[in-house]
């Protein structure tokens, strides 16, 4: 049993190390704070992969089981081994335009302003990734337990990942002309609106529609933002330990997300996994909007 607990934690491990996090911290050593647009281009494509391997996955446990599905998932890991190999190793050696705080030492009132807006981000980007961990665990089951059916709900729930695209593409063409601190604000008012679409899903399923595809824009372009607004918040040069520190909750609380939306729903069916979802979504929105209004978009 103690080996079964350490793969699991060996692949957590590993996993982590090859998301979003790990990306944007070497694009920030690499392009400082011109991170921003490869941040938003590397997403891109990404946010296909729920609509590429819900489906993809779903064929491969029902054609060879879910050992098989998993073989089949490593080989694919294995196929990006010569792209991480070939990123570039080098550091931004660029000057800034405007003068860092790491260049003198703060006074107080600029380190508290700094840690209000740190804990800010942190709070953001732990509720973010909690509901994102539970409903990409339990997206399709609340369907289902919606009313909808399983084929139906495994498609259905693939819209995430268009959404995520799509909203990302705006992103990359549009997004010179958004601040990332208004940004994360209109992202993180997606939120609140497709879950209240999620709650008439049973009876409404267009309703169910906009339900995934706008949860997949708000969560993608949320996804950014958690990337880019260290670079206009803090120090790019200390991006890397900073930002590390800040989002360490937020691994705890994506690791709790499958298990407290199970238990969840397993006392109060989908309806009240939508409900929690919702409360989750306006602590988001509230949050960003303090950020913002607090940053005042002086960075």
């Amino acid at each position: 049993m103690p080996s079964y607990y350490a793969a699991w934690i060996c692949l957590g491990v590993a996993m982590r190390l090859t998301l979003y996090d790990a990306a944007f911290a070497t694009l920030a050593r690499i392009e400082g704070p011109d991170a921003r647009r490869p941040m938003s281009q590397i997403t891109l494509l990404g946010g296909l992969a729920s609509t590429t391997f819900w489906p993809l996955g779903h064929c491969l446990a029902d054609h060879f089981g879910w050992r098989g599905a998993i073989f089949a998932y490593a080989g694919f890991a294995l196929l990006t081994v010569p792209l991480h190999l070939a990123i570039p190793n080098r550091q931004y050696e660029g000057v800034r335009a405007l003068p860092s705080t790491a260049e003198r030492r703060p006074f107080a009132g600029e380190r508290r302003e700094i840690t209000v807006k740190a804990m800010l981000y942190a709070v953001i980007v732990a509720l973010t990734n909690f509901l994102n961990a539970g409903m990409g665990s339990h997206m399709i089951g609340i369907l289902v337990g919606l009313g909808l059916g399983a084929t139906a709900s495994v498609w259905i729930g693939s819209l995430r990942g268009v959404g995520q695209s799509m909203a990302r593409l705006c992103e990359v063409v549009f997004g010179r002309y958004t601040h990332p601190l208004t940004l994360n604000f209109l992202a993180a008012g997606l939120l609140p609106l497709c879950f209240v679409a999620g709650l008439f899903s049973g009876q409404f399923t267009p309703a169910a529609f906009v339900f995934a595809f706008v949860y997949g824009a708000g969560n993608g372009l949320l996804t950014i933002t958690r990337g880019t607004l260290p670079l206009v918040l803090f120090d790019h040069r200390t991006y890397g330990a900073f930002v590390g520190r800040l989002i360490v909750p937020s691994f705890m609380l994506s690791a709790a997300g499958p298990l407290v939306y199970a238990v969840v729903i397993g006392r109060f069916g989908g309806m009240g996994a939508l409900s929690l979802s919702l409360a989750l979504a306006a602590a988001i929105l509230i949050a960003a909007l303090v950020l913002m209004m607090r940053s005042g978009q002086k960075e």
